[in-house]
């Protein structure tokens, strides 16, 4: 029996404990969690810098599998990538069993469905330059696992994510990443403890990843999209603090190059808006490789 499906003699007459002890024992069981990604940190690391080079291709993809609550927690992190970094929609996909209802309705069978796994994939087209990240508690959901031998088939570099040693998933990719959380409070039920793990492990390596591709300076989300009141204030903050100036004059920056904070921040420290962009587009995006060759010309 797997980790995560054995009941642990810990937590026998959990539903006659006291409300609090019953929540102290899933806050242990948080924690532990948690805990468990520390030994990971050298399996994330690994996986950073080819996950980076696949990306910096213009026609490379984040491609997110899973089945079930690991699926959800997958889809989630791709989700967020377009509006806290900027990453392209068209250069993001997601293979979940059951596909789009398994959002909103529980599609168990579906994890089991590797004729829909080919069907899956073979609709997105997968291509070598590709990266996969595929999510499984277990580390042996059918549909899951099948999704990640097409993608090495096809050439992708595949990533995955499982709380269980020894499992396929693991054996199949490129970088394995092993989330040993151990029995759950709740025997099986892999939305607590491994859930919290794989949750941390999928934001840290993407945000990791989004930063070595010149998404962050300085801690700040210098791709952010602005798309309402709250952001845009956010993002006047950003270029303010990154090019030490009056937030009124960060405001106009922003404006005079339609909102994107990294050309605002060039812009808010003396150059062109057109000068800008010839920077950005000569350091492929970067920054702060541009607030450097801006600053070296002004010398």
């Amino acid at each position: 029996m797997q980790e995560t499906e054995r009941a642990s003699k810990k937590y026998m007459g959990l539903d006659t404990w006291p409300d609090v002890d019953v929540l102290s024992a899933f806050w242990d069981g948080q924690m532990s969690a948690v805990a468990a990604v520390r030994p990971a940190l050298p399996q994330i690391a690994a996986a950073v810098p080819p996950v980076v080079e696949r990306l910096r291709e213009g026609d490379s993809r984040m491609i997110y599998a899973g089945a079930g609550s690991s699926g959800l927690l997958a889809m989630q992190d791709g989700m967020e990538l377009t509006p806290t970094f900027g990453w392209p929609l068209a250069r993001l996909e997601f293979l979940m069993a059951g596909g789009d209802a398994a959002r909103l309705t529980p599609q168990g069978v579906s994890e089991d469905d590797v004729a829909s796994a080919r069907k899956d994939a073979a609709e997105i087209g997968l291509r070598p330059h590709d990266v996969v990240i595929v999510v499984a508690a277990s580390g042996t959901t059918p549909y899951t696992l099948e999704v990640a031998r097409l993608a090495k088939q096809a050439g992708a570099l595949v990533v995955s994510i499982a709380n269980n040693p020894n499992v396929p998933l693991l054996e199949i990719a490129d970088y394995p990443i092993l989330l040993e959380t151990g029995p759950e409070v709740v025997a099986g039920s892999t939305r607590l403890g491994a859930g919290t793990a794989q949750k941390a492990v999928l934001g840290m390596l993407s945000s990791t990843v989004m930063t070595r591709l010149g998404h962050v300076v300085d801690g700040l989300m210098v791709s952010v999209v602005a798309d309402n009141e709250k952001l845009h204030e956010r993002a006047a903050r950003i270029v303010a603090q990154i090019a030490g100036c009056d937030p009124s004059l960060a405001a106009d920056a922003l404006k005079q190059v339609d909102g994107h904070v990294k050309p605002a921040v060039l812009v808010a420290a003396g150059r062109s808006p057109a000068e800008a962009q010839a920077l950005l587009t000569k350091t492929g995006g970067d920054l702060r490789a541009a607030m450097n060759r801006s600053q070296s010309s002004s010398r």
